[in-house]
Protein backbone atom coordinates (compact mmCIF):
# COMPACT_ATOMS: atom_id res chain seq x y z
CA UNK A 1 0.00 0.00 0.00
CA UNK A 2 1.09 3.35 -0.72
CA UNK A 3 1.70 6.63 1.57
CA UNK A 4 -1.29 8.22 -0.19
CA UNK A 5 -3.63 5.14 0.66
CA UNK A 6 -2.21 5.60 4.30
CA UNK A 7 -3.01 9.16 4.71
CA UNK A 8 -6.37 8.82 3.11
CA UNK A 9 -7.30 6.00 5.41
CA UNK A 10 -6.01 8.28 8.61
CA UNK A 11 -7.54 11.23 7.41
CA UNK A 12 -10.96 9.12 7.22
CA UNK A 13 -10.67 7.91 10.84
CA UNK A 14 -10.06 11.00 12.19
CA UNK A 15 -12.96 12.78 10.26
CA UNK A 16 -15.23 9.89 11.46
CA UNK A 17 -13.91 10.17 15.13
CA UNK A 18 -15.14 14.15 14.69
CA UNK A 19 -17.68 13.39 12.85
CA UNK A 20 -19.89 11.50 15.67
CA UNK A 21 -22.18 14.02 17.01
CA UNK A 22 -21.36 13.32 20.85
CA UNK A 23 -17.95 13.55 20.24
CA UNK A 24 -17.99 16.52 18.27
CA UNK A 25 -19.93 18.24 21.52
CA UNK A 26 -17.04 16.67 23.41
CA UNK A 27 -14.35 18.40 21.26
CA UNK A 28 -16.17 21.68 20.62
CA UNK A 29 -16.09 21.72 24.68
CA UNK A 30 -12.74 21.64 24.83
CA UNK A 31 -11.50 24.64 22.20
CA UNK A 32 -11.76 27.19 24.80
CA UNK A 33 -8.07 25.75 25.77
CA UNK A 34 -9.58 24.41 29.59
CA UNK A 35 -9.69 21.34 30.35
CA UNK A 36 -12.61 18.90 31.85
CA UNK A 37 -13.56 15.49 33.47
CA UNK A 38 -14.98 12.82 31.79
CA UNK A 39 -18.04 13.51 34.02
CA UNK A 40 -18.21 17.26 32.57
CA UNK A 41 -17.40 15.86 28.75
CA UNK A 42 -20.43 13.77 29.69
CA UNK A 43 -23.09 15.92 30.37
CA UNK A 44 -21.97 17.99 27.89
CA UNK A 45 -22.24 15.22 25.26
CA UNK A 46 -25.64 14.33 26.54
CA UNK A 47 -24.46 10.73 26.89
CA UNK A 48 -23.68 8.03 30.42
CA UNK A 49 -20.29 8.25 31.90
CA UNK A 50 -19.77 4.86 30.56
CA UNK A 51 -20.56 6.12 27.33
CA UNK A 52 -18.85 8.82 27.54
CA UNK A 53 -15.40 6.58 28.27
CA UNK A 54 -15.79 4.96 25.13
CA UNK A 55 -15.85 8.13 23.33
CA UNK A 56 -13.14 9.26 24.66
CA UNK A 57 -11.09 6.42 24.37
CA UNK A 58 -11.38 6.65 20.70
CA UNK A 59 -10.79 10.54 20.75
CA UNK A 60 -7.34 9.74 22.67
CA UNK A 61 -6.96 6.70 19.78
CA UNK A 62 -6.56 9.25 17.29
CA UNK A 63 -4.94 11.67 18.94
CA UNK A 64 -7.17 14.43 19.31
CA UNK A 65 -7.33 15.06 22.83
CA UNK A 66 -4.74 14.17 25.82
CA UNK A 67 -5.42 13.40 29.39
CA UNK A 68 -3.71 14.52 32.39
CA UNK A 69 -3.69 12.82 35.67
CA UNK A 70 -4.25 15.50 38.79
CA UNK A 71 -4.57 13.78 42.34
CA UNK A 72 -7.41 11.34 41.74
CA UNK A 73 -8.66 13.17 38.52
CA UNK A 74 -8.16 13.19 35.04
CA UNK A 75 -8.60 16.03 32.97
CA UNK A 76 -9.17 16.03 29.09
CA UNK A 77 -7.52 18.75 26.55
CA UNK A 78 -7.14 19.09 22.75
CA UNK A 79 -4.25 17.10 21.65
CA UNK A 80 -2.33 20.79 20.37
CA UNK A 81 -3.00 23.78 17.93
CA UNK A 82 -3.91 22.04 14.86
CA UNK A 83 -6.55 19.95 16.38
CA UNK A 84 -8.05 23.16 17.36
CA UNK A 85 -7.44 24.46 13.63
CA UNK A 86 -9.62 21.88 12.12
CA UNK A 87 -12.28 22.51 14.50
CA UNK A 88 -12.26 25.94 13.98
CA UNK A 89 -12.76 25.28 10.36
CA UNK A 90 -15.17 23.23 10.71
CA UNK A 91 -17.34 25.73 13.16
CA UNK A 92 -16.68 28.42 10.47
CA UNK A 93 -18.17 25.78 7.44
CA UNK A 94 -21.01 24.78 9.97
CA UNK A 95 -21.52 28.47 11.05
CA UNK A 96 -22.91 29.53 14.25
CA UNK A 97 -21.30 30.54 17.79
CA UNK A 98 -20.76 28.30 20.92
CA UNK A 99 -20.89 28.94 24.39
CA UNK A 100 -18.04 30.36 26.68
CA UNK A 101 -16.65 28.27 29.74
CA UNK A 102 -18.26 29.89 33.36
CA UNK A 103 -16.78 28.63 36.39
CA UNK A 104 -18.36 27.86 39.00
CA UNK A 105 -16.21 28.53 41.65
CA UNK A 106 -16.75 31.39 44.49
CA UNK A 107 -14.99 34.10 43.19
CA UNK A 108 -12.80 35.22 46.21
CA UNK A 109 -11.21 31.52 45.71
CA UNK A 110 -11.10 31.78 42.11
CA UNK A 111 -8.90 35.06 42.17
CA UNK A 112 -5.94 34.15 43.75
CA UNK A 113 -5.14 31.29 46.38
CA UNK A 114 -2.56 28.81 47.04
CA UNK A 115 -2.29 25.37 45.47
CA UNK A 116 -0.42 23.30 48.65
CA UNK A 117 3.01 25.96 48.32
CA UNK A 118 2.18 27.64 44.73
CA UNK A 119 0.24 30.80 43.66
CA UNK A 120 -2.98 29.10 42.16
CA UNK A 121 -6.20 30.57 40.46
CA UNK A 122 -6.61 33.08 37.90
CA UNK A 123 -3.14 34.95 38.88
CA UNK A 124 -1.35 31.56 39.07
CA UNK A 125 -2.82 30.79 35.87
CA UNK A 126 -1.88 34.60 34.38
CA UNK A 127 1.81 34.37 35.75
CA UNK A 128 2.47 30.96 34.39
CA UNK A 129 1.31 32.15 30.87
CA UNK A 130 3.52 35.94 31.66
CA UNK A 131 6.61 33.53 32.27
CA UNK A 132 5.79 31.39 29.13
CA UNK A 133 5.38 34.39 27.02
CA UNK A 134 8.82 36.32 28.44
CA UNK A 135 10.75 33.17 27.06
CA UNK A 136 11.73 32.78 30.92
CA UNK A 137 9.80 28.44 31.09
CA UNK A 138 10.50 26.50 28.16
CA UNK A 139 8.88 23.34 27.96
CA UNK A 140 10.37 20.09 29.12
CA UNK A 141 9.63 16.41 29.46
CA UNK A 142 5.76 16.04 30.09
CA UNK A 143 4.53 18.66 31.56
CA UNK A 144 8.08 19.64 33.09
CA UNK A 145 9.46 23.09 32.41
CA UNK A 146 12.95 24.33 32.85
CA UNK A 147 14.51 27.92 32.97
CA UNK A 148 15.78 29.52 29.77
CA UNK A 149 19.01 31.86 30.49
CA UNK A 150 16.87 34.81 30.88
CA UNK A 151 14.57 33.18 33.14
CA UNK A 152 17.32 31.82 35.21
CA UNK A 153 19.02 35.75 35.14
CA UNK A 154 15.28 37.58 35.48
CA UNK A 155 14.34 35.08 38.66
CA UNK A 156 17.86 35.89 39.90
CA UNK A 157 17.43 39.80 39.70
CA UNK A 158 14.24 39.18 41.50
CA UNK A 159 15.95 37.74 44.44
CA UNK A 160 15.29 33.76 44.19
CA UNK A 161 18.56 31.35 44.43
CA UNK A 162 17.79 29.92 41.29
CA UNK A 163 20.73 27.13 41.86
CA UNK A 164 19.64 26.46 45.77
CA UNK A 165 16.15 25.70 44.17
CA UNK A 166 17.40 23.19 41.55
CA UNK A 167 18.95 20.90 45.09
CA UNK A 168 15.51 20.59 46.46
CA UNK A 169 14.90 17.11 46.59
CA UNK A 170 11.50 17.60 44.36
CA UNK A 171 10.17 18.46 40.64
CA UNK A 172 11.78 21.55 39.60
CA UNK A 173 8.81 23.38 37.52
CA UNK A 174 5.85 21.63 35.83
CA UNK A 175 2.68 22.46 34.69
CA UNK A 176 -0.12 22.25 37.44
CA UNK A 177 -3.55 21.51 36.07
CA UNK A 178 -5.71 24.17 37.78
CA UNK A 179 -8.96 23.14 39.20
CA UNK A 180 -10.97 26.51 38.86
CA UNK A 181 -9.54 28.00 35.58
CA UNK A 182 -8.70 24.42 34.08
CA UNK A 183 -5.42 25.80 32.75
CA UNK A 184 -2.24 25.69 34.22
CA UNK A 185 -0.22 27.63 36.67
CA UNK A 186 3.57 26.83 37.55
CA UNK A 187 4.05 23.92 40.43
CA UNK A 188 7.24 22.68 41.97
CA UNK A 189 10.12 23.98 43.35
CA UNK A 190 9.99 27.46 41.11
CA UNK A 191 6.04 27.72 41.69
CA UNK A 192 7.16 27.09 45.63
CA UNK A 193 10.10 30.37 45.51
CA UNK A 194 7.79 32.90 43.53
CA UNK A 195 5.24 32.77 46.03
CA UNK A 196 7.43 33.08 48.75
CA UNK A 197 8.38 35.79 47.46
CA UNK A 198 5.53 37.19 46.41
CA UNK A 199 4.95 37.17 50.35
CA UNK A 200 7.84 38.30 51.83
CA UNK A 201 7.57 41.11 49.26
CA UNK A 202 4.43 41.84 50.10
CA UNK A 203 2.56 41.39 46.68
CA UNK A 204 0.07 39.31 48.03
CA UNK A 205 -1.52 38.58 51.55
CA UNK A 206 -2.72 35.44 53.16
CA UNK A 207 -5.42 35.36 54.43
CA UNK A 208 -5.89 33.88 57.92
CA UNK A 209 -6.61 30.20 58.01
CA UNK A 210 -7.36 29.99 54.49
CA UNK A 211 -5.53 29.56 50.80
CA UNK A 212 -7.12 32.50 49.47
CA UNK A 213 -4.54 35.14 48.40
CA UNK A 214 -5.00 38.85 47.96
CA UNK A 215 -3.10 41.26 45.71
CA UNK A 216 -1.79 44.09 47.75
CA UNK A 217 -1.48 47.93 45.82
CA UNK A 218 2.37 47.22 45.83
CA UNK A 219 1.59 43.79 44.34
CA UNK A 220 -0.16 45.25 41.52
CA UNK A 221 2.22 47.56 40.71
CA UNK A 222 5.14 45.31 40.96
CA UNK A 223 3.60 42.58 38.78
CA UNK A 224 2.76 45.29 36.05
CA UNK A 225 6.52 46.27 36.24
CA UNK A 226 8.18 43.06 36.27
CA UNK A 227 6.08 40.61 34.37
CA UNK A 228 3.87 43.05 32.32
CA UNK A 229 0.80 41.33 34.20
CA UNK A 230 -2.17 43.02 35.01
CA UNK A 231 -3.70 41.76 38.19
Amino acid sequence: MNVEFHRDAAASRIAAAIGEPARARMLYCLLDNRARSSTELAVVAGVSPSTASVHLSRLTTEQLIKVVAQGKHRYYSLQGPEVAGVLEGLSVLAGGSRSRFTPTTPNHLRAARTCYDHMAGALGVALHDRLKALGWLANGRGRAYHLTPSGNRALADLGIDVEETKRQRRRFAFACLDWSERRSHVGGAIGAALLNLALKRKWVSKELDSRVLAVTSLGRRELLARFGLQA
